[in-house]
């Protein structure tokens, strides 16, 4: 099979297309023929070598995939052959033609929901599920912010904040961005571009402020995060490229709580709590990805490029096999 292959930590050049002996499921494991996969900002970041503990040279990126069950081990109970799955974690890297899994790093995909979009379920609702509901412990009637709403990221917590009965406000640096953040279900969608934007939250709050901020960029928006959150506000950092300087006053005086996150911290039972309602959200129309662009296998390195240096509407997933 063809899979891509990290020989050296380094920039996206250093992913090449390779031919690999097809894995062979053991006990309790499912191999899976992909058609898509994820790209997220966090094989970038594996990949340049920032995580390097999270792999081990030499080996093939990739998180999220989507496909169909081409045969399972001993001991298997809940998949079986033709089945259709998304994968969410993997034992040998999704950017491949084949996959191999632990069971239950699969799961069902539902009828209607396209291999492009299961592959990108894993890494971007998984971490605005655990932002939102693990760590923020957001509830019905909480005005939750949204920043980078129109990314994989930020379009899952806003239908997943507004499944849930939040009041949403979302932020977007384009007019199609907002546009599309609108169209995901966002109450109120704000110009990320705008210096005053976060201020215009006490307006949209009747100056109580926000409950919940979804952080996906902490280095630019941390300290006026801190002043946007109302009294026990919480603000979650998905995500961060640098440093910041904040005033620790401003979390005094709302006695609001900074959390940190990341998906590499989650407990099985954690993970296994997350797949329950991405099924049900997918089955009845609350939850639906939003696939930007389909690239080939092949140029996965362009693939990191533009995932990291452009303003990408939606998620941005390799093709992995033609298409049944």
């Amino acid at each position: 099979m063809k899979a891509i292959r990290v020989n050296n930590f380094g920039p996206p050049e250093v992913m090449q297309l390779e031919d690999v002996p097809d894995p062979v499921p053991g006990a309790g494991q499912v191999l899976v023929r992909l058609y898509a996969a994820g790209v997220n900002p966090v094989d970038t970041y594996i990949r340049s070598g920032l995580y390097s503990q999270q792999a081990h040279l030499p080996y093939t990126p990739g998180m999220d995939g989507a496909g169909v069950v081409e045969s399972v081990g001993e001991g298997v109970k809940h998949r079986k052959p033709g089945d259709r799955v998304y994968v969410a974690r993997s034992l040998t890297g999704t950017y491949a033609e084949k996959v191999l899994c632990t069971e239950f790093q699969t799961h069902p995909l539902p009828k209607g929901i396209s291999f492009g979009q299961g592959a990108a379920l894993g890494v971007p609702y998984g971490a605005a599920f655990r932002a939102l509901f693990q760590k923020a412990a957001a509830v019905a009637g909480e005005h939750v912010l949204i920043h980078g709403a129109s990314g994989g990221v930020g379009i899952a917590a806003v239908q997943l904040a507004r499944a849930a009965g939040m009041r949403v406000i979302g932020t977007a640096g384009s007019e199609p961005g907002r546009d599309l953040v609108r169209e995901m279900g966002a109450h109120e969608v704000l110009d990320h571009h705008q210096p005053d934007h976060l201020a215009r939250t006490r307006e949209l709050t009747c100056g109580a402020g926000v409950d919940v901020i979804l952080e996906m960029l902490a280095n630019v928006n941390l300290d006026e995060d801190l002043r946007a959150l109302g009294k026990g506000g919480r603000v979650v950092i998905v995500g961060s490229r640098g440093r910041v300087e904040i005033d620790p006053r401003d979390v005094m005086m709302q006695e609001s709580v900074i959390i940190g996150m990341t998906m590499f911290n989650a407990s099985e039972r954690e993970l296994a709590s997350m797949h329950a309602p991405f099924a049900a959200g997918m089955e009845n129309g609350t939850l639906r990805p939003v696939v930007s662009r389909e690239i080939p296998l092949a140029e996965a390195p362009a693939a990191h490029h533009e995932v990291l240096e452009s303003s990408t509407l939606g998620k941005i997933v390799l093709v992995t096999a033609e298409r049944e």
